[in-house]
């Protein structure tokens, strides 16, 4: 088995990202991970639905974070898919004879090693293989506590799972590095200037702060349009995009606030920290409109949201994010090493 430290994660992405750069000798946290990355983000694409309802979204597509950390950080790394299933077990065990760890990119419904009641259809999820033991493959899965092993006939079924977004067998790993000692102040402002373009300045309103206004816009709508029970379903889809799958909700809102405060220690820039105070703010933000739309959605207590009163709640989360990302703009466009 390959020498590798397991590390749990809040999110598979980061963490699978965090824990091969360590291997690799670059050790940085999770929420670095995360800021590095660019990795706050919303989208509402009424164009895209899933089971008919418009897609919701709280984290960039998948494979985006470690696309641009590794880039960011001069870290040269390899992806491969492929058609046939059993020629990509057959890559996969070369990598691992050579004791160089793998991202596979694996459907959740079936891994054997989750309860079943986490299991769902959900085929973006990151795990690191690393190492094969009598015929039975080794993983680090960041968001189980221990490493856990899965058989040869599971692990491809996992990878070739069907539905939406197929993985279709890919595998990623670090190929070299150009450095141990990354330039991280220069990493940093890079990463936040773009998260700032990301949730400020794409010209569609389905991004960024537009598309939490959009949303709610929308909302307000819901009842009206689609009926009591119509109006809920879309209601739950949000909850279960915000709160189950691993699409960053309020809990990227956490940890992005954490990777601001290690860049108010690497930048040297003290308001930083106030700016983590403020998006913890709005992470707490996030998680009252998913409590009072869990209730609305099941019924349950007294005083019920009504959808404008939903709706309001987004457009404040909206509000606070905008003012969030322009000071970060003011203050990195500003930053002089």
């Amino acid at each position: 088995m390959i020498a590798f430290e397991h590390k749990p994660a809040a999110h598979c992405e980061s963490g699978v990202t965090s824990n091969l750069l360590n291997f690799h000798g670059i050790n940085i946290s999770e929420p670095m991970v995360l800021g590095l990355g660019s990795g706050l983000f919303f989208s509402h694409m009424p164009f895209i639905t899933l089971h008919g309802m418009a897609v919701t979204s709280f984290r960039p597509l998948p494979g985006k974070i470690f696309s641009r950390v590794t880039n960011l950080l001069g870290v040269k790394v390899k992806t491969r898919r492929f058609i046939d299933k059993d020629k990509s077990m057959q890559a996969l065990d070369r990598l691992i004879a050579r004791e160089m760890p793998v991202g596979v990119l694996v459907g959740v419904f079936h891994l054997p090693y989750f309860p079943k009641e986490y299991r769902f259809h959900f085929n973006a999820h990151n795990i690191a293989v690393i190492g094969k033991e009598n015929g039975e493959y080794i993983v680090s899965d960041p968001v189980i506590l221990q490493k856990e092993t899965i058989g040869y006939e599971a692990l491809k079924r996992c990878r070739y799972a069907k539905g939406t977004y197929p993985p279709y067998g890919k595998m990623y790993w670090i190929d070299r590095m150009k450095t141990q000692s990354p330039d991280l102040q220069r990493a940093v402002v890079k990463a936040i200037k773009l998260n700032c373009r990301r949730m400020l300045d794409i010209p569609l309103p389905f991004f960024g702060v537009h598309g939490i206004r959009l949303l709610a816009k929308r909302m307000r709508r819901w009842e009206k349009r689609f009926g009591t029970h119509r109006a809920a379903l879309n209601l739950a889809q949000v909850i279960r995009m915000l709160e189950e799958i691993g699409t960053g909700g309020a809990g990227f809102r956490f940890m992005y606030a954490a990777f601001l405060q290690e860049a108010a220690d690497i930048l040297r820039q003290p308001e930083c920290r106030k700016y983590a105070a403020q998006m913890t703010e709005a992470g707490d933000r996030w998680r009252e409109f998913a409590a009072a739309a869990g209730r609305k959605f099941k019924n349950r207590g007294e005083d019920l949201c009504t959808y404008d009163e939903l709706a309001d709640k987004l457009m404040k989360i909206a509000g606070a994010e905008e003012a969030i990302f322009r000071l970060l703009r003011q203050t990195v466009n500003s930053y002089k090493p």
